[in-house]
This record gives structure tokens, sequence and C-alpha cells, in this order.
């Protein structure tokens, strides 16, 4: 098969798509309608194959706002009905609301969004019924060799009728659920500013904060996959300096940043300063266990030390993972752990079938704040769960990643008092407490460096003395 620019579609272009977790490459050359219709048929064999009775079942699927996004999924359900599954579209969606509608419903789902990418990005986040993730180990790999398979031979004719496609709006179902979860009926009014970054926040924040005890300034709530503003990415400080001007023009007690997809949310506290994703792992995992306790709570290996430290102290079991959802989701079936959170800005809820919402932690932030006494400032509720000195994610180009992960690696295993942990990456923990962690990246030749101090000053000799390293190996 040739796609839609004339290139014959081969292994080395799947490879380039297929990522790790999801489907993502810029629209037309990588991602094409027709690419998506066997994506469609190919997800629809495997969860079709997968279902206790064989039958055909629905598949569940929503869209961001990128301009490329209703092509493409019309030939996504084009696929999967050729395949005799049914086609449920919710239409404009955050990703944590079609992960709401796989889980409610019980159904496959499939996301067309790119999250933060730029607007010439286009991708497919795939999960099973009840939100239960797709990816390499877990359907990825074979959808992968079916769409080869099938872009040489064409998809398989189906023994039966074809799929129907129809239409749902979920939308105040999903407000409604998430609002029973973390209710901020009891609340004291805030002044909220929220960033949507013309992205699906301003789909989803209207109708989640709508009645509650808030005023709401809005920044950017108009959808536009061409994102005219800033990227639709918070974990990029750059990305966050219309909402922390914004927060101290007005006055505000915090503010909110949501990625493209609004799966991931970032706060920014009443000084206009952002706050750690780690400090917000440790104010959630607080609350759930208030509600759940001692239950265990699981964090990825570059959230700071204060997270298992907090989880032990209100009586939980912290787990610590590797980097990356699939990891955090398995170990959170694995163990029953109540929430897990990772220094990204993704926050997974077991009452949301352990899938990440934004939307989520952004309630239970205001909710903490908004039960406290009204001269609170969300900076000094947050002091108790701020503890060390982060360095921030540090990425270098380097050619030969796992020379200079070697190289750490002699420098450091020598020293008194100095672990190694081989985790994820490298991380060396010394023994008075500070800790780095070095990781090669899955799709680029990039290192990523993450250091925690005491102190700021601690943290930056640490930090200093890794990077000597790592960039006397640089390209």
């Amino acid at each position: 098969m040739t796609d839609r620019v004339g290139r014959v579609l081969d292994a080395a272009h799947l490879d380039r798509l297929i990522k790790a977790y999801d489907v993502r490459g810029v629209v037309p050359d990588d991602l094409s309608p027709q690419i998506a219709r066997l994506v469609g048929a190919a997800f629809a064999h495997v969860v079709r194959a997968s279902t206790a009775d064989g039958g055909p079942g629905t598949v569940v699927v929503g869209q961001d706002m990128r301009p490329s996004g209703p092509e493409l999924v019309a030939a996504f359900a084009d696929g999967v009905a050729s395949q005799g599954v049914d086609v449920l579209e919710i239409g404009l969606a955050s990703t944590d609301e079609l992960y709401y509608a796989a889980g409610s419903l019980d159904l496959p789902g499939a996301m067309f969004t790119a999250s933060h990418n730029p607007a010439q990005y286009n991708g497919i986040k795939l999960c099973r019924a009840g939100a239960s993730p797709v990816g390499q180990d877990t359907g990825l790999r074979e959808i992968r060799d079916l769409v080869l398979a099938w872009s040489a031979a064409g998809i398989p004719a189906h023994d039966g009728p074809v799929g129907t496609v129809t239409s749902r709006d979920l939308l105040t179902d999903y407000s409604a659920f998430l609002n029973a979860l973390v209710p901020l009926g009891a609340s004291r009014h805030l002044d909220v500013v929220v960033d949507a970054g013309n992205g699906m926040g301003g789909h989803t924040v209207p109708a989640v904060l709508a009645g509650l005890p808030l005023s709401v300034t809005p920044l950017f709530f108009e959808l536009d996959g061409t994102f005219p503003n800033h990227e639709a990415n918070p974990i990029e400080p750059a990305n966050m300096r219309d909402l922390q001007a914004k927060v101290l023009e007005t006055g505000a007690d915090l503010g909110l940043a949501f990625d493209g997809d609004a799966d991931r949310c970032f706060v920014v506290d009443e000084r206009g300063e952002i706050v750690d994703p780690s400090t917000l792992t440790a104010l959630i995992a607080a609350r759930e266990l208030a509600k759940h306790p001692g239950a265990t709570v699981i964090h990825n290996l570059i959230t700071s030390a204060a997270v298992p430290e907090i989880v032990r102290e209100n009586g939980g079991t912290p787990v610590r993972t590797r980097v990356g959802h699939s990891f955090i989701k398995a170990t959170m079936a694995e163990t029953g752990a109540v929430f897990g959170g990772e220094h990204s800005g993704h926050f997974y809820f077991r009452d949301f079938w352990r899938a990440d919402s934004g939307m989520l932690a952004a309630l239970h932030t205001m909710a903490a704040l908004g039960e406290t006494p009204g001269a609170t400032t969300l900076s000094s509720l947050l002091a108790e769960y701020s503890r060390y000195a982060s360095s921030g994610e540090i990425n270098t180009i380097v050619t030969d990643q796992q020379a200079v992960i070697a190289a750490i690696k002699s420098t450091y295993g020598s020293q008194d008092g100095v672990t190694l942990d081989e985790l994820d990456g490298l991380t060396v923990s010394g023994p008075d407490g500070w800790w780095f962690n070095v990781r090669p990246s899955n799709t680029e030749p990039l290192l990523r460096l993450n250091v925690e101090g005491a102190d700021d000053a601690q943290m930056a000799a640490v930090r200093d003395a890794a990077l000597a390293i790592i960039r006397g190996g640089a390209a």
C-alpha cells in the first residue's frame, strides 16, 4: 500500500510511527487516513479476539481539537467497522474523558491526540475495556504487525455485517463523575486562573467547574489545534509564563495549566511560582490515604524523596516504579494501589480505573486549599510537602549513552556510602541524602538527568559533577 504522499508503507515507517505506548507522527507524512483505517481494523481484530465470547463488541472513539482529527477518526472508524465491530464516537474530548468512557462503559477505546506535540502532529492512544492501557507488550506490537501485513495484502473481509457508527455526548456524565470523586461543595471561595493552551481543557474545564465555589479567569480556552498563543506543554517553563503573570495580575489563589489533551495538570501558587509535581503527588497521596488508610501509593523513581516519606508518615506503603504510564498502571493493578504520581504531571487514580486525570489532580488541589481557613495560601499549605531541592530534568545530546552511564558507574561505584540502582537507567544515591538519576531517552539520542539534594547548594554541586561526566561524553 502507498499512503497519501505516495510512499510504500514499510516496517521502518511503522517503527517511527508506533511508539512504546501510542501511535504518533506528522500528518499526513507519518500518519495518514489510510494508515488510520489500517490501525482501526487491526485494533478491532485484536480487541475482538480478546473478548470472552468472541462477540463483535464496540470501540469508543474521541478526538482532540487538531484540524486533522475528523478525517483520521472517520478513517479509523471505517477500519473498525470493516471488522464487524461497532463504533461509539464521543466527539471532542480530553484523554481522561475517553478513559472515563472506556471505564464506565467497559469498552475498548481510541483517543486521537498528539498531546503536547506541535500542530502538525496527531496520534492515537489505545486502551482495552476498563481503560486498561495498550502498549508494545499488551497489543500494540500485534497491531503494528497486522498493519504491516494488511498494507500489502489488504484488510481481510469480515464474514458478516459491518459495524455501525453512532455518537454520544459524555461530557456531562464525565463531569458529574469527577465531582463526585472530589467534591468541592464545602470549599471556601477560590479565585483560579486556568490556562487551557487552546487545548481540550477549554472544552472540559467549563463543564467540570460549573457551579463550584470558584471564580475562574480563563486563558486560551478557544479550541485551536494550531496553538496560536503557546505550545500546550506546561512542563516547559516558557509555556507557563502567561499563567504566572495572570495569577499575579489578578491576585488569584492559584493557577492551573493543562496540556493539549488535558490529561496532565500543572499548578502555580499565589506567588506565581510553579509547584513541583512531586509536591502535588505528596499532597494527593496524603488526601487519598486519609480516605483509604494503609493503602499503597505508587511513585516513579524520579519523584522527590519526600513522596515516599510522606506516604509512610500518613500510614501508607510507597512502591517505586520505572518512569512511564504503563509501569505505573501495571504496578497499581498488581498492588491495588489507590494512587500513583509521576514527576511529568501525570496522576493516576484507582477510583478512575487506574487511569491518569489532570482534572482530578486539579480538583484535589483546589479542594485541599478550599478546606483550609481563608488566610491560608497555597504556598503555605504545600510547604510541608516540599522538602528538598531538585534540578528538574536536564537533557543532553549524547552519542554513546551507555558509555557515559558506564563512566558514571565507574566514578561513583567506588565511593564510600554511595549506592547504585539500575531499575531505570542509573540512580546514584549518596550517604547524606542526595541522589540523581540518568536515563536514556527511548526515542532520541539524549540522556535525561534529574538531581535532588537537601538544599540548593548540595543539589547544584551534585548536578554539576554529574553534568561534567555527561557532557564530557556529549555529541
